[in-house]
């Protein structure tokens, strides 16, 4: 089912923002004109990757201890858990997610 998480002048490009949908803790990303969203917790401790660094190649790098991961597809870096992705559409100027 497809939320709205954002609006999208409420965004600069390369900001994040934590979203609550439901029981869901989502961290929305907006790099080089897309919008991404994933998990907000890292599986390493739980940090919170929405408050984490995203780089130019959509690398988001957790706050509390570092680890690295992938906005686009959530893939991890030197670390062995990849965090969950979720569907993004952009339509009206409304950013929404998809969260079962």
């Amino acid at each position: 089912m497809l939320h709205e998480a954002a609006k999208i002048d409420e965004m600069m490009p390369g900001q994040s923002k934590a979203v609550k949908i439901g029981e869901a803790e989502i961290a929305l990303f907006y790099l080089n004109g897309q919008f991404y969203a994933v998990q907000n917790t890292c599986p390493h401790r739980g940090g919170p990757l929405a408050e984490g660094s995203l780089d130019e190649d959509g690398v988001v790098i957790c706050p509390w201890h570092g680890y690295s991961f992938s906005v686009m597809t959530g893939d991890p870096y030197g670390f062995p858990y990849p965090i969950k992705t979720f569907p993004v559409k952009v339509e009206d100027g409304r950013v929404f997610v998809e969260v079962e």
